[in-house]
């Protein structure tokens, strides 16, 4: 039998179905300074423009042998489109990632535009789509969005929004609602631009910040309206930070996988969740990419990831770019040799 590729690779394990070996992608950002440097252009350029992004998402990929791809970069684009400005950083020569300038500082401010999906970076961003899906047919496509409680915080100081979970309880819940339809937009033009998966990351919602309770009540409800959308391809519910006390809610919001950081006892997670539950994670991309000086320790993390009960070894946030090269080869090395044994939900050919 030939090998699969990337994007059949990544199918099947979303389908459950038996591959050659685990498959070596990400839901987070995957761009690598490498790529940058191999395109001679800049990290703030890459932002803005459909062809850059594109193939600097490609490029990245291609460079470390990884199955997929996953756009956009930055968690700025959507506030931006609804009139909360952009700081691009054009002219900084290192990374800095897109960030809000003006934020809303009161509920009462809030006013999310009808035409937001036209506005802003939003279209250069499908463009960037379009192109990955011609020039990359092999590889798996991935988009990810905001979960409603963090894309809140893009558009809002988070210490108001939070403080308004008290003073303005109704007001604020109503603003959780408009969130939770803009994420379900989000979701839908992207399935419908025909991307393998999409990954919807609720990032700020782990209990470093909310406690269980207050994540059942207040971001479990929302994230499953947000799955319950996402019909036409697979989904992952990604959160980072301590998720070992909602990881049972997490799942019942019904996303196809669930992705988690290396705060979760995957090997408890397991316990609670049974093999048939789809599993993503969890290590820190920035240590063992960016930091280790040792290869091997690099092997070993991975190689605790698959053996606690992955189905697949993800970042548990976005890869910083300025990866160790060596490093970078040894995760997805160690991925496709250690992977070759059947993970708990998914077996082998």
């Amino acid at each position: 039998m030939s090998e699969l590729t990337g994007k059949q690779r990544v199918q099947k394990l979303f389908k459950r179905e038996p591959v050659d070996t685990m498959p070596c992608f990400s839901g987070q950002g995957a761009v690598v300074i490498q790529a940058i440097e191999k395109m001679e252009t800049q990290f703030a350029k890459i932002h803005t423009d459909a062809w850059l992004m594109a193939e600097s998402a490609i490029t990245s990929a291609r460079l470390f042998n990884m199955d997929g791809v996953v756009i956009p970069y930055d968690m700025a684009a959507v506030a931006e489109a609804m009139g909360r400005g952009i700081s691009l950083y054009e002219n900084a020569e290192g990374i800095i990632y897109p960030t809000v300038p003006n934020k809303w500082k009161d509920l009462d401010e809030i006013d999310i535009p009808k035409d937001y999906m036209n506005q802003g970076r939003l279209p250069m961003i499908d463009e960037a789509f379009k192109i990955i899906k011609e020039e990359a047919p092999d590889l798996a496509v991935g988009a990810w969005v905001l979960g409603p409680f963090t894309l809140a915080g893009q558009i809002m100081e988070l210490d108001i929004l939070l403080k308004g979970l008290k003073k303005k309880k109704d007001q604020t819940a109503k603003f959780l609602e408009q969130v939770t339809t803009v994420t379900i937009d989000m979701c839908k033009h992207y399935q419908d631009l025909g991307v393998d998966f999409i990954n919807v990351r609720e990032m700020g919602s782990g209990t470093d910040l909310l406690s269980p309770r207050m994540w059942k009540t207040l971001v479990g409800p929302n994230l499953k309206k947000v799955f319950d959308s996402i019909t036409l391809v697979p989904s992952v519910n990604h959160i980072c930070g301590s998720t070992d006390m909602i990881i049972e809610m997490m799942h019942e919001c019904g996303a196809s996988a669930l992705s988690v950081d290396q705060k979760n006892n995957v090997v408890e997670t397991r316990k609670k969740l049974g093999n048939d539950v789809l599993l993503f994670g969890n290590f820190d991309p920035y240590n063992t990419l960016a930091q280790l000086e040792d290869v091997t320790e690099v092997e070993t993390i991975i190689k605790q990831c698959i053996d606690s009960g992955i189905d697949s070894v993800w970042p548990g946030c976005d890869i910083w770019p300025d990866i160790k090269p060596a490093n970078m080869e040894a995760y997805v090395r160690t991925v496709r040799e250690y992977g070759k044994k059947a993970s708990p939900a998914v077996g082998r050919i």
